[in-house]
């Protein structure tokens, strides 16, 4: 049996994080031949928009909202990896406008292998992120599994009035981020030992922070769209959001925040696979700048764990929700705009 201090759980799956999903094309592949959902008038958000969670009314004032997500490793640290995941679940519940309730817990573990004080670190670090979240672990599952995997399924509620989708945003609206990008490429980074303590520190610092504060400040502001930046990247995202809401989007690539050394790590070649299937997937809908060189397109395209919200926020309105949020310590930035079109596609500049 392995002990603690022998282990790196990132060595102990070939993907990690949200980098695991099954990619946009493949995903899109099985979804499309799924049978039409029964019209059902309290579905307020189901499948038809890749939202981040479903909505369901249970009266004219009162929502569920509801998500599940878990992946492997993405940090080697246990007690990190479950407050890396259980942030990650709960940014869903954020990105459109609710308050997380309760959470179940997911666990993937081999229990004859390794040591079990590993996995009481890893719902340790998750109990302590979901009592930040002011919600409720009220159980969950476990089976015995090879390949160590962890994450929650949350249940939120949010006024029907209030939902935040990532299909509304409008011509004219503001586009600001919540968090650095480039997760994708320091965490790969960290299963080949190249990143330092203080580097490690800094992004699994970025992966454990809550969307909370972020989705508590914008919630009085003129809001038409949001979603959070996970494992699609940023334009995988952000081009939902174009598609969803019939628009075009402008991003420009020196206002997106990014995770210092990233560009130097991509370089070298620690690009995980699913960045370069996000940009195999999105490339042909994004107008890049000829002089942009394929190390920054796979930036843009990074695989995120945990990420930020992408907020649309109405013009008048921006600087002051940017304000607001820098304010109250959220690392955000307006990184680009919402146009007339053409609808469905990005645009990047530099």
């Amino acid at each position: 049996m392995s002990t603690m201090d022998s282990v790196k759980l990132t060595s102990l799956s070939s993907k990690g994080g949200c980098g695991c999903k099954i990619g946009p094309a493949d995903l899109m592949q099985v979804i499309r031949n799924l049978p039409p959902a029964e019209p059902n008038p309290d579905l307020l958000v189901g499948l038809d928009t890749s939202d981040d969670a479903g909505v369901y009314r249970l009266s004219d004032d009162l929502a569920l909202v509801q998500t599940v997500d878990f992946f492997t490793p993405i940090v080697d640290d246990p007690y990190s990896f479950g407050q890396v995941a259980a942030a990650n679940a709960l940014s869903d519940i954020y990105a459109m406008g609710g308050k997380p309730l309760t959470v179940l817990n997911i666990v993937a573990f081999p229990i004859s292998t390794l040591d079990k004080s590993i996995l009481a670190d890893i719902l340790r670090g998750a109990a302590d992120k979901v009592r930040e979240a002011g919600a409720t672990l009220v159980g969950g599952h476990s089976i015995d599994d090879k390949e160590p995997k962890f994450g929650l399924a949350v249940t939120g509620l949010v006024h029907p009035d209030k939902i935040r989708t990532n299909a509304g945003a409008k011509p004219g609206d503001k586009l600001i981020l919540t968090k650095p990008i480039g997760v994708g490429i320091m965490t790969t980074s960290i299963k080949k030992d190249q990143l330092s303590q203080e580097e490690t520190k800094r992004v699994t610092s970025v992966m454990t922070t809550l969307n909370k504060t972020a989705a508590e400040v914008m919630e009085p502001y003129e809001v038409h769209a949001c979603t959070d930046v996970t494992g699609f990247g940023l334009m995988g995202h952000a081009l939902e959001m174009a598609k969803g809401s019939g628009a075009g989007i402008t991003i420009r690539k020196s206002a997106v925040p990014v995770l210092p050394r990233v560009r130097e790590l991509a370089e070298q070649g620690f690009v995980p696979g699913g960045t370069k299937n996000n940009y195999a997937h999105v490339e042909a809908d994004i107008s890049f700048p000829e002089a942009m060189d394929q190390t920054d397109r796979y930036i843009l395209c990074d695989a995120v764990t945990s990420g930020g919200l992408l907020i649309s926020v109405s013009a008048a309105q921006a600087d002051k929700l940017l304000a607001a949020l820098v304010d109250a310590g959220v690392e955000a930035s307006l990184i680009g705009e919402v146009t007339d079109g053409p609808a469905g596609r990005i645009v990047v500049e530099v």
